[in-house]
């Protein structure tokens, strides 16, 4: 119990000090084995653990999607979506926020992150919304909440992270947050309709056949990215890790000879921003790692563990109840990607003893950081969107609650129906 107070207690202490997230979880596990009655030699394991983490041939894919997507980003991709969404269904009463939900689907499998898929989207349809009647802090509510699926839909570099910490297959895993993904979309919606009830809405003109067909010429290579990502993924031709890869070099053709919208001299500036991205995600995973790692060492994760389960009482309806809620917790203050390696060690091994399938787990842990994405204090979506729309935090979290309250009701309904996150990978896996 010291053991765990000192490891807790000194990592939210340094988070109330402001202190970044990497490194409150570095320097509460260093506390924690020094107050602990463990040698100090185990120290030396910080280092390894920052190592090892980092040095998982899976995790390759965070660079490469980073990169794919920046690349894509700076090709005009993301207005040319817009454009040809719009042109299908933008001139219905609340068609761009029906074009926001779909653009978000299909950016978030270019992207793999929801805070990119705010930023690139938003700058265009919360003007573009506001203008038709939208209220601006409902309109960001919504891009805020359409961009959190950026982590739930394929490729998603938070699936990446659990399939490397849990060992389970990334391909199933991806095809896990397809059906959630789509179901987020849908209430978001009409949460958004909801939101929006009794105010008077400019429709835009109905497109032609020909101005439809013109915008699907020009948005049909971004429409083809993630068919061909995830095609390639389960048609066998090559890895998850290999296809982020594979969608940097895509994006790269495709802004540079045939958009011809990607100059040289972007390339470096691309890059220096891919690094820089990937330098931030991957030292939060090395350092939580070594969070993790303490849990373990320390034998804090297996009383946790055996706490949970007597809390439990071996239902794992209870513990997926319980589940969900250390995750909306804890997706208020972390990021997803240290709440994997830091619950994982906890919660994984319950759930295997318990019979829970660990693609079914990892659809639900993904949708409850999802949901983090957008719930204060530490919402990286909320500010995000208060940025792109210049509105202040509290005029965004007086408008999220609809969305928060839709994207549960998904969690609730996948969490209890494991078919629903299931169907898609037992099918592939006939």
């Amino acid at each position: 119990m010291n053991t765990a107070l000192v490891l807790f207690g000194s990592f939210f202490l340094l988070l109330f000090l402001n202190v970044p997230i990497s490194v409150s979880l570095a320097v509460s596990s260093i506390l924690t084995i020094m107050a602990s009655p463990l040698p100090m030699s185990m120290l030396s394991l910080v280092a390894t653990n920052l190592y090892t983490a980092s040095n998982k041939y899976v995790l390759l894919a965070i660079p490469f999607f980073i990169l794919g997507g920046n690349i894509m980003d700076v090709s005009g991709i993301s207005t040319r979506l817009i454009d040809f969404f719009r042109s299908l269904v933008g001139h219905t009463k609340h068609g761009l926020a029906m074009v926001c939900v779909i653009v978000a689907c299909f950016f978030a499998a270019i992207s793999g992150s929801g805070p990119a898929t705010v930023a690139a989207l938003g700058a265009i349809l919360i003007p573009a919304m506001t203008n038709t009647g939208y209220e601006k802090s409902t309109s960001a509510a919504l891009m805020s909440t359409a961009g959190a699926i950026g982590i739930v839909i394929p490729p998603s570099i938070t699936f990446v992270v659990y399939g490397s910490v849990t060992g389970t297959s990334i391909g199933s895993l991806f095809m896990s947050g397809i059906i959630p993904g789509i179901l987020i979309g849908i209430v978001i919606y009409w949460a958004m309709k909801f939101s929006s009830r009794g105010r008077e809405l400019v429709q835009q003109p109905k497109a032609s056949g020909k101005e439809r067909w013109a915008s699907f010429k020009n948005a049909v290579w971004g429409l083809l990215m993630p068919v061909i990502i995830l095609g390639g993924i389960y048609g066998g031709i090559f890895t998850p890790t290999e296809a982020a890869a594979v969608s940097a070099v895509y994006g790269f053709i495709v802004g540079l000879f045939i958009y011809r919208t990607l100059k040289m001299k972007d390339i470096m500036k691309i890059l220096r921003q891919s690094v820089s991205q990937t330098a931030v995600v991957m030292f939060i995973i090395g350092c939580a790692a070594v969070f993790g790692n303490t849990l373990t060492i320390t034998g804090v994760a297996a009383k946790a563990s055996a706490g949970l389960i007597n809390l439990a009482g071996g239902n794992k309806y209870i513990f997926l109840l319980m589940v969900n809620i250390i995750l909306i917790i804890a997706g208020c203050f972390i990021d997803a990607n240290s709440a994997l390696y830091i619950l994982c060690p906890i919660l994984f091994p319950i759930a295997q003893k318990l019979n829970i399938n660990p693609v079914h787990l990892g659809a639900v842990m993904v949708v409850n950081l999802a949901l983090g994405l957008i719930t204060p204090p530490v919402g990286v979506n909320l500010f995000t969107g208060c940025g792109v729309a210049g509105i202040p935090l509290s005029e965004m979290i007086k408008k999220i609650w609809p969305f928060v309250i839709a994207v549960l009701i998904v969690l609730i309904v996948i969490t209890y129906i494991p078919g629903i996150s299931l169907l898609l990978p037992n099918l592939m896996a006939k």
